[in-house]
């Protein structure tokens, strides 16, 4: 009975968590849409921030509860999540998705740097302070660069009025996501004490894969409208965010750990999955063939995931 009522606190903590950040991300779209904002920087940034939002809330809260294997499980979980799953589901559903934005100057290379760069900090088992800020400082340089090149790009033409409701679900979509974070993890530290998962393997899966929801929802709405370019923006810059942000901000708040079997086949394979990434995209598309290739391959890792569990 016990661990039926801590699953119904986490599939409840998780809805609020997902409409909490729903909430965030809608306004601070509009928000940015407003200031005329080209619309693969809203995706690349705004968005994509907004999008990691529940992964940072949860790592934090992870941190706070003598939890310090789940950002390095969340993180990594979520980064393999948004590009084998969401790229996969948004190829599948469109059939062919076209790159039509330079993703070439500064993202790719960027999302190649920020993986290889959480496997190098994570060789020795530990995520140290200085690393932390380090990745902090990654990120900062991330969004200047980003910004700069708005320059470069053309104006986004599609304003939208904001209001002081916008403003309003901004700040009740963060509230939420806050709280939303902080059962999530308590419920699912009982869940798995009580079937003998390993935290980390619960972040891999459960907490990585409810937190890319957000993900999924943005990039297929997006895809759906035609707007390919925010779906693509969204994914590559929500793992930049989670990489050098939700790894970097509950480092310094305490220690976080790095779990023995993320490093010897997760973090491997997100790089990999990464590079599979570039890859794909070299022609500037994305295939139903290689949609469903990706798919396959997220398929592979939460059942090898739970094999070795």
């Amino acid at each position: 009975m016990e661990l039926l009522i801590q699953v119904g606190i986490f599939v409840l903590a998780l809805t609020i968590l997902l409409k909490g950040s729903d909430w965030f991300i809608d306004s601070a779209e509009s928000i940015g849409l407003n200031m005329g904002i080209p619309p693969f920087i809203i995706g690349v940034t705004i968005v994509a921030f907004g999008t990691s939002l529940p992964e940072l809330a949860t790592s934090i809260s992870s941190v706070f509860q003598g939890e310090p294997e789940i950002p390095m499980g969340n993180v990594v979980g979520s980064n393999i999540t948004n590009i084998a799953l969401v790229i996969g589901l948004v190829a599948i559903y469109v059939k062919k998705v076209d790159i039509t934005y330079d993703i070439w100057k500064i993202d790719v290379p960027y999302l190649v740097f920020s993986s290889i760069a959480l496997l190098a900090a994570a060789y020795d088992g530990k995520f140290t302070l200085l690393e932390g800020i380090l990745f902090f400082v990654a990120l900062l340089v991330f969004l200047a660069l980003t910004f700069s090149k708005q320059n470069d790009e053309e104006e986004n033409d599609d304003l939208e009025k904001t209001t002081g409701k916008t403003y309003l679900l901004l700040f009740l979509g963060g509230i939420m996501v806050w709280l939303g974070a902080e059962y999530t993890i308590s419920s699912v530290s009982v869940i798995a004490i009580a079937l003998g998962i390993p935290s980390a393997v619960m972040a891999l899966i459960f907490i990585a894969l409810g937190t890319s929801l957000p993900e999924v929802i943005v990039s297929l709405n997006a895809a759906k409208k035609g707007k390919t370019s925010i779906a693509i923006g969204n994914v590559m810059g929500s793992n930049i965010f989670n990489t050098f942000c939700v790894m970097s901000i509950p480092r310094f708040f305490g220690e976080l750990k790095v779990p023995e079997c993320v490093m010897y086949f997760q973090l491997p394979f997100m790089v990999f999955i990464t590079i599979m990434f570039v890859v794909v995209t070299w022609n500037k598309k994305i295939t139903l063939w290689e949609g469903i290739l990706m798919l396959l391959f997220y398929i592979g890792f939460v059942a090898f995931t739970f094999y070795d569990a």
